[in-house]
């Protein structure tokens, strides 16, 4: 095998290591992430790279050894561990990093040991790259207290609107909104799982943190609320965290409306035509069909308490007949089941749940009027 290219010119303007994260996240700064994958997978940030020092494998080890023997003899295992090829080969990954994103950095978990070895071999290789002070807890709990902060000082307002209204379009569009649904990868409600499955609680939080610093420096300027979707407790898998929950129950809220026809188009190309594109991009035309089937069959189940016997079944035929139509070319009969699931279930549930918080709606009104009350900066709260 071959050795990493050391004629890496060491940069002129090297960073030094840092802890400013508020410019890294609000940049998207690129990061190596040098944590075992599975410290990467139970939370990371959107930005950071899994490139680890050790396989979870080896961590395990090194961590035993620490425990019995102490930090020195843990270090020599590290090293005999990772050594040879192993170690070309994931110092040539962090060098092709580097190379690719001069502007990044790399962090382990307290900004100890592994950032520091990383960043020994990197130099060593000839390129010298900075590491972030505190690692990953120090990012984490500088986002944690951030949160906190704007949950406690920033005025939201949601935006309210029955099911299938296609509120989405108007989050995605303002800038003074934060997309809770794009997060967590959720469609909401219980038909909105998406076939790329859902970050972990620890990545949607840290995400949702990101983005919340994001749309306040974006309002900063205006001093108009942040926007969010009304959204429940949790959107699929995801909670959202109790912090901020409180600050929505205290905001004012915009209700959009939208006619009954519109809504069950909007769910058609929403729920049925794009996820099942999403689907069949994922896993090939006649296997993402089948999952598709599945994905809607299960979700229609999850309901089925809520409906009550008699109407589950009856949406449940309906469903079934959809789906043969479907296979044959025609989408358009699960027009009938959305309409009898959105009149019979959603819009009740969700009426009921609105009818006490009336006193929260400052303004009601269609897409165009809704849009123009949220663009115009009267209304400051």
């Amino acid at each position: 095998m071959t050795h990493p290219d050391t004629s890496v010119t060491v940069r002129p303007d090297a960073l030094p290591d840092t802890d400013d994260f508020l410019s890294i996240f609000l940049n998207d700064i690129p990061m190596i992430d040098t944590r075992a994958p599975v410290e990467f997978e139970a939370g990371a940030f959107p930005s950071s790279v899994s490139l680890p020092l050790m396989t979870n494998e080896e961590r395990a080890q090194v961590g035993t050894c620490y425990k019995q023997q102490g930090q020195q003899a843990a270090i020599e295992l590290g090293h005999q561990l990772v050594c040879g090829d192993v170690k070309e080969q994931r110092v040539a990954a962090w060098v092709d990093f580097a190379r690719r994103h001069p502007q990044g950095y790399l962090y382990c978990w307290r900004g100890g040991l592994r950032s520091q070895i990383c960043q020994q071999w990197i130099a060593e290789a000839g390129c010298d790259y900075p590491r972030i002070g505190g690692g990953y807890k120090a990012m984490r709990r500088f986002l944690i207290d951030e949160f906190e902060r704007i949950c406690a000082a920033q005025p939201f307002l949601l935006l309210g609107g029955r099911t299938g209204c296609n509120k989405t379009a108007l989050i995605e569009e303002l800038p003074q909104a934060t997309d809770l649904e794009g997060l967590a990868n959720h469609l909401g409600s219980s038909f909105g799982r998406r076939p790329g499955g859902q970050p972990t609680q620890l990545s949607f939080e840290n995400a949702l943190a990101i983005s919340l610093l994001k749309t306040e420096q974006r309002v900063a300027p205006t001093g108009q609320p942040i926007l969010l979707e009304d959204e429940g407790r949790m959107v699929g898998q995801c909670a959202v965290p109790p912090l901020l929950q409180q600050a929505m129950a205290r905001s004012s809220i915009v209700v959009l409306e939208v006619p009954l026809e519109e809504r069950i188009e909007h769910t058609q190309r929403n729920y049925i035509l794009n996820k099942l594109d999403e689907w069949q991009q994922q896993l090939g035309e006649a296997e993402g069909f089948e999952a598709f089937v599945e994905d809607l069959t299960q979700s229609l189940y999850r309901v089925r308490k809520r409906l009550g016997g008699v109407r589950y079944r009856e949406i449940g035929e309906m469903l079934e007949d959809a789906l043969a139509a479907h296979r044959r070319g025609d989408p358009e009969q699960h027009h009938g089941w959305i309409e009898r699931l959105l009149v019979d279930y959603y819009d009740p549930m969700y009426d009921y749940q609105l009818s006490s918080r009336t006193d929260s709606i400052v303004f009601r009104g269609d897409q165009a009027a809704v849009r123009s009350y949220l663009t115009s900066t009267e209304h400051h709260h």
